[in-house]
Parts: C-alpha cells; structure tokens; sequence
C-alpha cells in the first residue's frame, strides 16, 4: 500500500494529511482509489465514566448528588440579587462568602449522609477518610466572577468519582438575570443516560465544523496555554459559526450535553471543574479527550468534551496546539495539581 503525505494550504481547515492507495477487488478487476487518511481520524475515546457505581445503588447516588447540588443552589439564590462580600484568591480570581456559604451547606449534607466518603472541595480542599472508594468533587459556584457581576452564566458542580472514575453527576445552572433568575438542574449517572429537569437529553449530531457553536476557556494566568489558546481561538473564529467564551466550566460542558453548543475545550482546570460534566456530556452521547486526544481523567489538567462526531475534526487544530506546549514535560504535569487535589487512593486507582 502506497503512501504520502500532502501539506494542505494555511487557510484550509485540515493541517497535513496522509494520502493512501486503497485497493478494492471487482470481480477480476483491481481497483486503485487515493484516500485521505487524518492523524485522528480513526481514534477512539475511552469512556471515562465508571463501570460500576459500588454498593451503593445507581439511583441513591444519583439521588444525593442531585440534593447536593440543590442544596448548593439554595445558597447562592438566596444571595444572588443581594451586594456581593468579595475577596481574592489572586489578582482577579475572586471568590464571594456565597462561594463559602454555598460549600459549607453541601459539605454538611456530604458528611451526614456519608460519613466515611472522601470530599474534594475548591474553597475547603480534602475532607473525610482518604481510604474511601468514593469522591465527592465540589465546585460550589462555578463562574464566580460571572456571580459577583450579575452576568448570568455560573452553576453548582458536584460530581462523584468511584475508584477514580466519574460515577454520578449533577450541575444546577443559573439562568435569566437580575429580577428573573430561574434555574435548571443537569443530572447523569454512569450508565445511565443524561437528563436536564428531569428530561433525557442528547448532543447535537452536526458533522461540519462551519456549522458549528463552540465554546472554549481561559485561566487566570496569562502564560504559555493560554497564549495557545488564543490563537486556537482565533482560529476557530475564522471556520466556524462561532467561539463563545462563557466563563463556567460546568455550564459550557451542560450546554454540549444540551446540544446547543458543539464542543468546549481548556487548558488548566481543575477536577472541580470537570467531575460533574464530563460524565453528562459522555451520558449525553459525547466523546471526552484531553486536549492532545489522550485518555482524560478528572486528574488532568486538558479537556475537549464534543458531540462526538466533531471530536476527530477538532483535535486537527486543537491536538498539533497542545503537542507544541509539551516539550519534555506534558503540559499535565508541567501544572500538576497539589497533593490536596488529588488523594492518594484515587491517583492508584485510575492509573489501574
């Protein structure tokens, strides 16, 4: 079988493809035809949501991480038209007392009902029995300067990883604007399907990337992957419908789940950010990768979430991006999470 490899023009969408001869028998008669073979092409994401949930059953779990979410929820509404109290956790990382207020009312709910669960929470760091197969990662009001500023798009994350894996998740979102707040409440189970308000609900199945909606991030730090991704940014502006930047982690990845959107992508998060909705989108039909096409874990620090179908085309950009910040070191580890991030005992149980 012949081969080679052709550089496409700058502007094109695609960067170098690998044309191959592939024949086909027609009775007596061989035919040659020349296919476009893409470096992601024919690449599988693996699943990333649990295989089982443990002991406690499926609709239990789902159950608590709902009531936890709401919990959350209960806080920052009843916060959410009053003055904001604002701190810094850094030059324009903010956090609020609802942030706090929030993760305490969840925290207390978590500890009551399982005492002996291990707790991951962004305000609070790790609580509870680090020897446990359970994980609560809790992000207790995602896009807090969208909060503090009235902007409506920010959310309560809470997801729960068994041995490692995302098992259960839920994300109340906060919709309207000041004088017409409402919410609505995402939930998946692994295995089980993703549902908005109580509705099954699925990724949009779009196949072209110039008809597409996405969405990506930016962290606090303006360093070497942020610099990245404004340039995918850009270029992403230039061939699709469009490139939002929402600044909720959570709620970009519901809206994938949703399939109003069609894929989100960012460096440097953390598995508060992630936990929740990486398990909806793949619930919902999606593909989940880090940011070079690799397996992803909540552990790491890259994510594309996608409809699946645009995983492939996306990571043509995207993937070449991420491969230049590595150098000797991925950018995974070159921004490890500290040990508070990342108990012992699930670090063991994902690498299994």
């Amino acid at each position: 079988m012949a081969s080679f490899l052709l550089s496409c023009p700058s502007k094109s969408f695609i960067h170098p493809v690998k044309l191959t001869f592939k024949s086909q028998q027609h009775g007596n008669r061989v035919s040659r035809s020349l296919c476009a073979v893409l470096p992601y092409q024919n690449q599988k994401y693996t699943k990333i949501g649990a295989v089982s949930v443990g002991p406690i059953s499926s609709a239990k779990l789902l159950q608590s991480v709902e009531f936890a979410a709401k919990t959350g929820a209960e806080v920052v509404m009843e916060a959410v038209n009053k003055p904001r109290n604002i701190s810094y956790k850094g030059l324009t990382d903010l956090v609020t007392d609802t942030d706090k207020n929030s993760e305490s009312a969840i925290l207390n709910l978590v500890r009551k009902s399982f005492p002996d669960h291990l707790i991951l929470g962004e305000e609070g760091g790790v609580i509870g029995d680090s020897s446990s197969d359970y994980l609560w990662c809790i992000d207790p009001l995602d896009g807090t300067t969208n909060f503090a500023h009235g902007y409506p798009s920010f959310a309560v994350s809470v997801g729960v990883l068994y041995r490692g894996k995302p098992a259960a998740a839920a994300v109340v979102e906060f919709v309207g604007g000041a004088m017409c707040w409402n919410t609505r409440t995402f939930s998946a189970v692994a295995g089980g399907g993703a549902f908005c308000n109580g509705q099954k609900i699925h990724v949009s199945q779009t196949d072209n990337v110039e008809r597409a909606l996405l969405v990506t991030g930016f962290g606090y730090e303006h360093d070497d992957p942020w610099a990245a991704n404004m340039k995918l940014f850009k270029e992403f502006t230039d061939v699709s419908r469009g490139v939002r930047r929402l600044g909720a982690a959570a709620v970009d990845m519901c809206h994938v789940a949703l399939g109003i959107v069609e894929a989100y992508w960012e460096y440097r998060l953390k598995p508060w950010d992630m936990a929740a909705g990486v398990l909806i989108v793949e619930e919902a039909g999606g593909a989940v990768s880090c940011m070079d096409g690799g397996k992803f874990t909540v552990f790491d620090r890259s994510l594309l979430v996608s409809n699946g179908v645009l995983h492939s085309k996306l990571l043509e950009r995207i993937g070449p991006a991420t491969e230049e910040l590595k150098g000797p070191t991925p950018v995974t580890v070159v921004f490890p999470p500290s040990d508070r991030e990342i108990p012992r005992i699930h670090q063991e149980a994902v690498a299994m």
